[in-house]
């Protein structure tokens, strides 16, 4: 089965505030840039995905990522993270109609994608499946069967508002890689040392990260 993956990303100057303790003004813009870069590379190098659809309204962003190989779909509705992935899920549907779309966050920066195709593997066994992050209370990952809808609930205790929707929630060992969301500078250390992508890799170096 081949997937259609859609990625949010807000402008990149509004992104990651809650990495101020270890990362300023200056600098936070470019390591959201550069963990949605190791998302989409890695997302688009995945066996099991067709094709990569960003959602944003950030022209930096949108160049870099079109580079990697997605397309850049504007965040027409601008009402928040669940619209523009409804949005973007209808967009890919426009194309290809019978598609399986799953939405992806675009904070993975340690994604591998032998491990994104288990997770996407693994929900094609059902009409609506998530993956929660690694904290155990949000969403790194919500796929929909060909013919069903998103159906986002992402935001605060998403796990629970997907598993509420009824979507199933997956079980799945060895999978780290896309559970690890970076919100905070332990989830970016943590990330670390998972292993993360090289435009990462280049963002955070010199960087404090606390507890590193």
């Amino acid at each position: 089965m081949q997937w259609s993956l859609v990625i949010p990303l807000k402008p990149l100057t509004r992104a990651k505030s809650r990495l101020a303790d270890t990362a300023g003004d200056g600098v936070r813009p470019g390591l959201a840039l550069a963990f949605a870069q190791d998302t989409v590379a890695a997302a688009v190098a995945c066996g099991a995905v067709s094709d990569v659809v960003v959602v944003t309204d950030d022209g930096l962003a949108g160049r870099e990522l079109a580079a990697l190989g997605a397309r850049i779909v504007p965040d027409a509705p601008g009402s928040g993270l669940n619209a523009a992935l409804a949005y973007g899920a209808a967009a890919v549907r426009e194309i290809r109609p019978g598609a399986p779309v799953a939405a992806l966050n675009a904070d993975l920066p340690a994604l591998r994608s032998p491990e994104l195709s288990r997770v996407l593997e693994a929900a094609a066994e059902f009409p609506r499946a998530f993956l929660a992050d690694a904290a155990a209370v949000g969403t790194t990952l919500l796929a929909a069967a060909a013919g069903r809808e998103l159906q986002p609930a992402f935001g605060t205790d998403s796990r629970s508002r997907h598993r509420t929707s009824g979507a199933a929630e997956l079980e799945l060992a060895g999978v780290d890689s896309v559970r690890q969301d970076v919100d905070t500078g332990a989830d970016l250390r943590t990330a670390l040392v998972l292993g993360v992508g090289r435009h990462t890799a280049a963002a955070s170096a010199g960087l404090l990260i606390p507890g590193a």
